[in-house]
């Protein structure tokens, strides 16, 4: 592995708990020969001082902007709106390939500095698979939020916690009613942690996967109480859930959770709304009779920091110990290069 300095910057977001590297895998990482400077964190579920001892440097919040040029940047959720040039390469889920909302500003921000973004999402293997993923966790955390607005459990704001808490909250109590759950996308990773979430809950849900939504039965899903999207789309499908559906007098759907959260998407597979929640009002109604709950939140896996932190980091760290040029990070590096042609945007020189 070439020389690496790593440079672990403080979460913007304020509800965003998580890291992408806990203090086991950065002993592992300062070990194998790379420098990692930890900024100093309020809110990281691990505190600073088990990254000093690991023999992490330590630096104050925000201050990667000023980092050594060939520093690599890394993170979870979004970027603070400065420095209007991004000079350094970045490691984060950009979300900025699928012209979301705000995606071209992203990249033209580090067209303009000469910076690179090595997109987690794109961070996959030669068959196109994830190599590092908050899947589970997400899917375990959004089935386990619908079966608790379903209940009329869900309290607000909500906040981090273990999962053994959790557990305990989605056990049937007296007085529950049965209900019907439907996991779409239930084969994939958070698709399997959706499926564990409702069977802690008593629940025995209804599987759909590619050869379900291939030619989708949508009179069958609006029979389901409770459904559960966990379905990434890739390339452009039939929405699973359309505005009319909402007022099919036939729906029995009334909690409806999207892991996905793909939001402004032209590849947004539930198109009925236009804003996520957040933990302070996590549902939304979107229809009042018969009632239809919303749940949209982008960080889930958050609410349970530690599993979903220590998950990822052991994942992350094995591509991180293999950080360069070719390989799946390469792979990074080109689907930046392509977005920025697709866009039209002309990339300045990288100087790291």
């Amino acid at each position: 592995m070439t020389e690496l300095h790593l440079w672990l910057r403080h979460e913007d977001r304020t509800t965003e708990r998580r890291t992408p590297i806990v203090p086991s895998d950065a002993r592992r990482l300062v070990e194998a020969g790379v420098t990692l400077t930890v900024e100093e964190s309020p809110q990281r579920i691990f505190p600073i001082e088990e990254y000093e001892t690991a023999g992490c440097a330590v630096a104050p919040s925000g201050t990667w902007v000023s980092a050594p040029r060939d520093a690599v940047i890394l993170g979870l959720k979004e970027l603070p709106d400065g420095p209007a040039e991004l000079t350094h390469r970045h490691i984060f889920f950009g979300h900025a390939y699928k012209r979301q909302p705000g995606a071209e500003t992203l990249l033209r921000r580090f067209a303009a500095g000469g910076g690179r973004l090595l997109d987690l999402e794109y961070l996959v293997d030669d068959d196109g698979r994830r190599l590092a993923a908050f899947g589970f966790w997400a899917g375990y955390l959004g089935a386990a939020l619908a079966v608790l607005q379903h209940r009329g459990r869900l309290a607000a704001p909500l906040t981090p916690t273990s999962k053994e808490k959790l557990d305990e909250s989605l056990q049937r109590a007296e007085g529950d009613e049965e209900f019907t759950a439907l996991v779409i996308g239930a084969l994939g990773r958070s698709g399997r942690g959706a499926r564990v979430a409702l069977h802690a809950a008593g629940i025995e849900p209804t599987c759909w996967d590619l050869a379900e939504t291939r030619d989708l039965d949508r009179p069958a899903l609006l029979a389901h109480d409770v459904m559960v999207n966990c379905v990434l789309a890739t390339s452009p499908v039939p929405p699973f859930v359309r505005e009319q559906d909402l007022d099919d007098p036939a729906r029995r759907l009334r909690t409806l959770c999207d892991v996905t959260c793909d939001v402004g998407s032209p590849l947004n597979v539930l198109p009925v709304y236009d804003r996520t929640t957040d933990w302070t009002d996590p549902a939304r109604r979107l229809r009042k009779e018969p009632p239809l709950d919303l749940i949209a939140i982008d960080n889930l896996p958050s609410l349970l920091p530690r599993e979903s932190s220590t998950d990822f980091s052991a994942a992350l760290v094995l591509q991180l110990l293999e950080f360069g040029g070719g390989g799946a990070w390469g792979r990074c590096l080109d689907r930046f290069h392509q977005a920025c042609r697709e866009l039209g945007i002309e990339e300045g020189e990288f100087r790291g």
